[in-house]
């Protein structure tokens, strides 16, 4: 089971969606996202499964909530370096947003 201390490990943080394109190298299908979190930890991309649910058009300058402190990992010839929190629902994954637009870069606390 986890714990408080492991939920404290994580670093989620929101950020807005200044980029995305079609991801046609990855196996299942995906978008490329980068991801602006702030002046403290910048831009990041992240490869997202999230095609279902959504356009390519409806996400640039959308906020959304990212672990930002798990190591990159390397997806086809992409270097994903944030994981993008989403409920698996019935219409696909659904990303985690804010209610009220906030600053990029504050805390999940």
């Amino acid at each position: 089971m986890a714990t408080f201390e492991d939920f404290q490990k994580l670093d989620m943080r929101v950020g807005e969606i200044i980029r995305a394109e079609e991801f046609t190298k990855a196996r299942k299908p995906a978008y490329k996202l980068w991801i602006d979190f702030g002046d403290e930890i910048g831009v990041k991309q992240s490869s997202a499964q999230i095609t279902d649910r959504y356009r390519l058009d409806e996400l640039v300058g959308k906020q959304v909530l990212g672990v930002v402190n798990f190591p990159p990992m390397k997806i086809a010839d992409f270097k994903s370096e944030v994981l993008v929190m989403g409920t698996y629902s019935d219409q696909g994954v659904v990303l985690i947003q804010p209610e009220q637009k906030v600053k990029k870069g504050d805390r999940l606390g």
